[in-house]
């Protein structure tokens, strides 16, 4: 049998209602907005479903298998510091991310003019350049009906790091 290429794809997506009295937190930066991602932790749609593609990619188990929403110890945890465990489960399985690329629908906050600082922040924590990791924002145009939502579809590129020098 031909052995199969170093690389991966992993899809992954997240979407949480946006309420009063929550903290906005896309992509890891706290956005100035009225409404913010309900969820069991911070509810980082856009991390979550980066997560997601990362671990899709790498054949681990899904978000919500590692970090269940009924764990208490998950309770207003920081998206950030999930993904730190996620790079890390990557690392044992010898796995590294090459690019990603999100699309996050949502009608506020706009995410324009945050755009350049998440993508820095999102590559910093993949140890990636900025130009291998991307972030459109959409509106929704009011589609979703009475309830606002943020949505965040992702894809991931993983290679194996198999002979390398100082590879975990």
């Amino acid at each position: 049998m031909t052995p199969l290429p170093p690389i991966r794809i992993g899809l992954g997506w997240d979407r949480h209602r946006l309420v009063p009295g929550r903290d906005c937190v896309l992509g890891g930066l706290r956005l100035p907005c009225e409404v913010g991602p309900a969820g069991h932790s911070d509810g980082d749609a856009v991390l979550h479903a980066l997560m997601d593609a990362l671990l899709g990619a790498a054949g681990l188990d899904d978000l919500g298998t590692l970090f269940p929403d009924d764990d208490p110890r998950w309770e207003g945890a920081s998206s950030l510091d999930l993904l730190d465990e996620v790079l890390a489960r990557l690392r044992q399985v010898r796995m590294a991310p090459v690019s990603v690329d999100l699309v996050v629908a949502c009608d506020r906050p706009r995410l324009a003019p945050h755009r350049a600082s998440i993508r820095a922040l999102v590559a910093e924590r993949l140890g990636l350049p900025v130009d291998r990791v991307n972030l459109k924002g959409k509106t929704t145009e009011s589609a979703g009906g009475p309830i606002e939502t943020v949505e965040c579809h992702a894809v991931a590129l993983l290679r194996e790091r198999r002979d390398e020098v100082g590879a975990d």
